[in-house]
């Protein structure tokens, strides 16, 4: 996520979360970087509570390098941590992870353009398995940003 990109998505989560501060509001994060990183840092930084989702045993490998500390003290940070049987990182395992997670969550924040999946398991995906599910979905798209 470009930089002017990042501060605008992450300024557009605080406004859509800050009406939920406080002990009351529980995140769900995959704490990928990026977007649910910018998440699941706000729900904290507002007083609720982490709990995050690991697609794979061998996730955090997957993740890129520079992101490793982040995610380290996201996960050391999170009040659950829900852990999949899946060994190795894939599609499957990135969308079994997000349908794990709206099987927990009881709203989607989805910050998303409204453009398709750039692969099984995007953001698209998950959106589109909420609305199945009859989750309301908010999606965050501040004006300005752009997709990589």
């Amino acid at each position: 996520m470009p930089g002017e990109t990042a501060r605008l998505v992450d300024a557009a989560l605080r406004a859509e979360l800050r009406g939920h501060a406080g002990a009351d509001l529980v995140g769900l994060s995959c704490l990928a970087d990026g977007a649910d990183t910018l998440f699941a840092q706000a729900v904290l930084d507002l007083g609720g509570s982490l709990v995050g989702i690991v697609a794979a045993q061998q996730y955090r490998a997957a993740l890129p390098v520079s992101h490793h500390d982040t995610y380290d003290v996201l996960l050391a940070r999170a009040s659950e941590v829900v852990r999949l049987d899946c060994v190795e990182v894939d599609d499957e395992a990135y969308m079994a992870a997000s349908l794990r997670m709206l099987d927990l969550a009881d709203h989607l924040v989805a910050v998303w353009d409204g453009l398709p999946a750039r692969g099984y398991g995007g953001t698209a995906d998950v959106v589109r398995a909420a609305q199945e599910r009859g989750i309301p979905v908010t999606v965050v798209w501040p004006a300005g940003a752009r997709r990589d």
